[in-house]
């Protein structure tokens, strides 16, 4: 975890496939704990071809199913289901605006916003732009993309920097 803080989270992140493997593991973290996903990453990223979407968006039921027995990753239908959702949806979004970076970062104007919270407690689960952001996702085919799970996102991407002012990892710091 301390890796991950210090090395990734709340990093501006712009590399399409590392977008899609973050959307798709905070969708997996719903109702777990982020250390979990993070121990399982690795398996995740072999079970699901280094999160490719085009081939994830071409699994067939039996691969599907071939997932559901998978002890790498959370074996759960829905979350499973929604990896290959989302990388429809991907390709579809790459037709659309370009992809997950112009798009998500879009939302931002191509720059992250930075809190200045001093206190844990004082960070948000949702904001109404996590809530835009989410609408918009559903409505182009993402699953796994509410608004908890948005921000959560926009936090690990670097489109909101939420380290506490106290944290080297913060601008101001």
């Amino acid at each position: 975890m301390v890796a991950y803080h210090d090395e990734e989270w709340g990093r501006p992140l712009h590399d399409e496939r590392r977008l899609f493997e973050m959307l798709c593991l905070e969708g997996a973290q719903a109702g777990l704990s982020w250390s979990t996903i993070l121990r399982r990453r690795d398996g995740y990223r072999e079970a699901y071809e280094g999160f490719d979407p085009e081939r994830i968006a071409a699994y067939d039921d039996t691969r599907q199913t071939e997932l559901l027995t998978d002890r790498r990753i959370i074996r759960n239908r829905a979350k499973v289901r929604a990896f290959r959702d989302n990388a429809v949806a991907t390709l579809r979004l790459r037709d659309d605006v370009g992809g997950l970076d112009p798009y998500l970062w879009g939302f931002v104007d191509g720059v992250p916003i930075v809190h200045r919270f001093e206190t844990l407690d004082q960070l948000p689960a949702e904001t109404p732009l996590a809530t835009e952001l989410s609408k918009d996702l559903k409505r182009r085919g993402f699953r796994f993309v509410g608004p908890v799970i948005v921000y959560a996102l926009m936090q690990s991407i670097g489109l909101v920097n939420d380290h506490l002012v106290s944290c080297f990892r913060h601008p101001d710091a």
